[in-house]
């Protein structure tokens, strides 16, 4: 038996329900718990399908463990898994956001031909500012999803959403550096 990690679910995998803020306590328990159950050395004298079978479930482990540790690879995983984002998808930000970021690659540009310590220190600030406020609000949306699993899906447009605008943000970001 091949274990595909695509086709486990990683929150199934640790027998955790799908949220954005698991309990991580939880989380490091299981990996330490299945690091142990699956280590490659335990099953030395072991046939060479049930060794495949046990490295690729250890390196499932180590995938699912690196994904829900990491809040960023977390969002991503759960909004994939519910099927609201899927790779290379070209998403359509809202007008008013693109309008935003607009003045703020223009800025951006301008700092390229014209370099300007403080205007590029404010346009800094700016994008803290707004980085902060996706921040916010997504932190709404992800713990309103995770205490009302009978409404959360309602939520996931909007979580989405927040999601490419701070992909958006974080390119600006790479940017300003």
């Amino acid at each position: 038996m091949s274990v595909e990690a695509s086709d486990i679910n990683y929150f199934d995998f640790y027998e955790l329900p799908v949220q954005f803020y698991p309990d991580q306590d939880a989380i490091k328990a299981k990996f330490y718990a299945l690091s142990k159950q699956f280590h490659p050395d335990f099953y030395a004298n072991e046939s060479e399908d049930k060794q495949q079978e046990v490295l690729d479930l250890s390196t499932l482990n180590n995938k699912a463990y690196q994904t829900l540790n990491n809040a960023k690879k977390r969002l991503k995983y759960v909004l994939e898994l519910k099927g609201i984002v899927k790779a290379d998808e070209a998403y359509q930000l809202p007008q008013s956001f693109l309008m935003e970021m607009m003045d703020i690659n223009e800025a951006l540009m301008d700092l390229e031909f014209e370099p300007d310590a403080e205007k590029n220190a404010q346009l800094k600030l700016d994008v803290e500012a707004i980085e902060r406020g996706l921040t916010n609000e997504l932190q709404d949306l992800t713990k309103q999803f995770d205490s009302n699993p009978k409404d959360a899906d309602a939520l996931l447009p909007a979580i989405k959403d927040n999601f490419y605008r701070q992909k958006y943000i974080d390119r600006i970001r790479e940017k300003l550096a």
